[in-house]
C-alpha cells in the first residue's frame, strides 16, 4: 500500500496592514504548489521558511518606518532560510516560486538586500508555560480526559507495541511474530495514521525490522492542525517534518508535543487532545514504536473496508505470520528448521543456549518477549535485538493500563508437540484413557449379558 499523500498548508502575508494584488498573487501560488508537491515540500523544508516569515510579519503593531523596517529584516532573514535550502530544493517548484516571491516583495517595500538578519520574531509558545498556565488555555475539548464528566467513568486505554524482527503486539494482547516486509500501516482511523517500512536485516534473509517511520496527526477541530512525524535509521527528530515541535498556532496547539529523552536514541510523543501518547526508539539500527490510546479511537476507523490491514487492530495477514515456537523448539533441539536449513549462528556464536543466557541478562522473565529475545537472535545475531526487546517491554509497563497484562504467555493450544506447559497433563493422552475406560466398560457389560 503506498503512502498517502500529506498535505501541509503554507500560508503567505503580504508586507503593511494591505497587501498589494502582487503579494496575493504569489501566495496563491505557493500554496497551490504545496498542495500539489507535499512530499517534495516537506523533504526540501521550504514551508519552514515560509511559516517562519508568516510569523514574523503576522505579529507587527508598529506602523510607518519602523514596521518598513521590520518587514524589511524578516525578508532578508526569509531569503537567508531559503538560500540555506537551496541544496535539498532544488528541483521544487515551490522553492523558485518563493526565491521570485522573495524578489517582487523586497522590491514593493523598498527593502535593500544589505542590513540585519536577526531571527524572526516567534510567538509565544505554549510550551515556555507553566503546567497550571497549559492546563487553563487551551479549550476543553483538546484535552481528552478532562472532557469526561467527573461522575463518569474513566476510558479505557490499549497499548500496541512493534519491535524487532519484527514482533506485534496488538490492541488485543495478541501476540504475533510477522515478516511484513516493505511498508504497512499500523494504525489507521480517524485521529491518526502510523505506517511502518520494515528492511531486511541481512541479505537472502526473510529476517526484517523497522527502519523507517510515518505518523501523521489528523486537523482536529480548533485543537491542532495536521502534522507529520518521520523518523529512520540513525535519523530520529525531536520535531514534525514542518520544524515544529507542538500542534500549530491553533489555541490547544500544545495538546499536541514533541519530547526528546534521549536524542537520537528516544523521542516521546504527547497527543492528550486523543489521550494519545507514542514512543519512538532508536535502538541499534532499527526503530520500535509503542502507543497508549483510548479503547473507543482505536475503533474509529473513516474507511470500515481497509481495517483489515490495520496491524494494531486486525494483526498481520495469516501469509505474513512466523511461527517462531516451533522454530524455538527446532533451534533448542538442533534440528533443521525453517526451509530445512540449521539456524543461523552470529558472529558472536549464539546458539539456542546462548541466546538464551544472553536474554536471561535482561528478561529474566520467560514471557514472550523473552522468546522473541531469543528468536531474534538466532534469526540475526545482532545483540542489540536484546535491547529492542527490553525496551519494548518497558514501554508496555508505562503505557499498558493493566498491570496484570504487562507479561505475555503462550498458551498451552499454542503450543507445539513436545513442548507442553510443565505440571501439565497431555489432553491427548487423558482423551485415549477416557475412551479405553469405555470401552472397557462396554465389554463387561457384554460379559454379564
Amino acid at each position: 500500500r503506498e503512502r498517502r499523500e500529506v498535505r501541509s498548508r503554507a500560508e503567505w502575508m503580504g508586507m503593511g496592514k494591505g497587501p498589494g494584488p502582487s503579494a496575493l498573487g504569489i501566495g496563491e501560488i505557493l500554496l497551490v504548489f504545496a498542495c500539489i508537491f507535499p512530499a517534495v515540500s516537506l523533504q526540501c523544508k521550504i514551508l519552514k521558511c515560509n511559516a517562519e516569515f508568516w510569523t514574523a510579519t503576522s505579529v507587527s503593531h508598529n506602523s510607518g518606518t519602523e514596521e518598513a523596517s521590520e518587514h524589511c529584516t524578516a525578508l532578508r532573514a526569509y531569503a537567508h532560510c531559503v538560500r540555506r535550502t537551496a541544496r535539498t530544493c532544488r528541483g521544487d517548484l515551490a522553492y523558485h516560486s518563493a526565491v521570485h516571491g522573495i524578489e517582487d516583495l523586497m522590491s514593493q517595500h523598498n527593502c535593500s538586500k544589505e542590513g540585519p538578519t536577526s531571527q524572526p520574531r516567534t510567538r509565544t509558545s505554549l510550551l515556555s508555560l507553566p503546567d497550571s498556565q497549559e492546563r487553563s488555555d487551551g479549550p476543553e475539548i483538546c484535552h481528552y480526559e478532562r472532557s469526561f464528566h467527573k461522575h463518569s467513568a474513566p476510558p479505557n486505554y490499549t497499548h500496541c507495541g512493534l519491535f524487532g524482527d519484527p514482533h506485534l503486539r496488538t490492541f488485543s494482547d495478541s501476540f504475533q511474530t510477522c515478516k511484513v516486509k516493505g511498508a504497512w500501516p499500523l494504525i489507521d482511523n480517524k485521529y491518526l495514521y502510523v505506517q511502518v517500512t520494515n528492511s531486511p536485516v541481512l541479505p537472502q534473509s526473510t529476517a526484517t525490522a523497522t527502519s523507517k517511520l510515518t505518523i501523521i496527526f489528523k486537523n482536529f477541530q480548533e485543537c491542532v492542525d495536521q502534522k507529520v512525524y518521520q523518523a529512520e535509521t540513525d535519523e530520529l527528530p525531536a520535531a514534525f517534518v514542518d520544524g515544529s515541535k507542538n500542534g500549530g498556532d491553533r489555541h490547544g496547539a500544545n495538546t499536541l508535543r514533541i519530547l526528546e529523552k534521549a536524542p537520537g536514541q528516544h523521542v516521546e510523543i504527547q497527543a492528550r487532545y486523543i489521550g494519545t501518547t507514542i514512543v519512538i526508539r532508536q535502538v541499534g539500527r532499527y526503530l520500535t514504536f509503542a502507543i497508549r490510546m483510548p479503547e473507543e479511537l482505536v475503533h474509529s476507523t473513516e474507511d470500515k473496508e481497509s481495517q483489515g490491514l490495520y496491524l494494531c487492530l486486525r494483526g498481520c495477514p495469516l501469509s505474513e505470520r512466523i511461527d517462531f515456537r516451533t522454530f524455538r523448539a527446532k533451534a533448542a533441539e538442533n534440528e533443521p528448521a525453517m526451509g530445512g536449513s540449521r539456524p543461523p549462528v552470529s558472529a558472536e556464536g549464539f546458539t539456542y543456549e546462548s541466546a538464551t543466557a544472553k536474554c536471561k541478562e535482561r528478561l529474566p522473565v520467560e514471557d514472550l518477549y523473552f522468546q522473541s529475545c531469543v528468536f531474534d537472535l538466532l534469526t540475526t545475531g545482532d545483540v542489540n535485538f536484546t535491547m529492542a526487546a527490553y525496551y519494548a517491554f518497558e514501554d508496555v509497563k508505562m503505557l499498558h493500563s493493566n498491570k496484570e497484562k504487562f507479561h505475555i504467555f503462550e498458551r498451552t493450544g499454542d503450543l507445539t508437540p513436545g513442548n507442553s506447559a510443565p505440571g501439565r497433563p497431555d489432553v491427548r493422552s487423558i482423551s485415549s484413557v477416557c475412551i479405553l475406560m469405555v470401552l472397557f466398560w462396554i465389554q463387561c457389560c457384554l460379559v454379564y449379558l
